[in-house]
């Protein structure tokens, strides 16, 4: 226990050392910010630290392993559209729950002055990411490629793409990233992985791998077709 905390405190510092040092050099040699805001960034760096660390105990502890008795658990007790409404629930509310998402509809809202608020685009980007997870997890279960799921989510938003007003689409792939955060990332691939562990003849690096990809089409989507309803 104590070695993981160690490797844990390790990981943390070695990922948030290389950009405070880079700002230390440049408040060095360049840009000489005043010493209140450069104090600032100092103890913003160290909760950063803290948090993530703090952060990371939470998923090892508990949400990885709770995605993964989820995933394991479904398939032997409850039938297809079952499995599929938990997958959708699940991905809504860990996209809810993501703050990568809280910060893209801030920024949007500001931005777009308001025409496009932080309420739509956040229920649009957890309804297409929950959409997709549910298709994620159904492709898990078929047995169905991912090179054909992906390809034909692809060519979706490349025709989408045509119709949609220009300023939605580069949201819409920045969506997409957002959804990738610390929250989304650890609970659905470990949802992934118990759901293809249980299932007979299935490998877990080939089926339980890929569903944050293909998940991730779900708010670019979504928001492509939010933005020809605005439009």
């Amino acid at each position: 226990m104590r070695s993981d905390l160690k490797n844990s405190l390790w990981e943390v510092v070695a990922a948030v050392a290389p950009i405070t040092g880079v700002v230390v050099l440049l408040q060095i040699s360049i840009i000489h910010l005043p010493m209140i805001i450069f104090a600032r960034f100092l103890i913003g760096a160290v909760l950063v630290m803290i948090g993530l660390f703090l952060f990371l105990q939470g998923v090892k502890i508990g949400l990885m392993p709770m995605g993964e008795i989820i995933g394991g658990e479904l398939p032997k007790r409850a039938d297809l559209p079952l499995i599929l409404l938990t997958a959708f629930l699940l991905g809504f509310a860990v996209t809810i729950a993501e703050p990568h998402v809280g910060v893209l509809a801030y920024q949007v809202d500001v931005v777009s002055e308001g025409q496009v608020g932080k309420i739509p685009l956040t229920l649009t980007v957890a309804l297409g990411m929950g959409f997709f997870v549910a298709m994620a997890v159904l492709r898990i279960i078929i047995g169905l490629p991912i090179a054909y799921v992906l390809g034909g989510g692809y060519l979706l938003v490349l025709v989408l793409s045509l119709f949609t007003p220009p300023d939605f689409v580069p949201i819409a792939f920045d969506a997409g990233g957002v959804t990738t955060g610390p929250v989304t990332v650890p609970f659905i691939l470990a949802l992934g992985i118990g759901t293809a562990s249980v299932l007979g003849g299935r490998s877990s690096i080939g089926d339980g791998f890929g569903l944050v990809g293909l998940a991730s089409l779900g708010p670019i989507i979504g928001l492509m077709l939010l933005g020809i309803i605005y439009s």
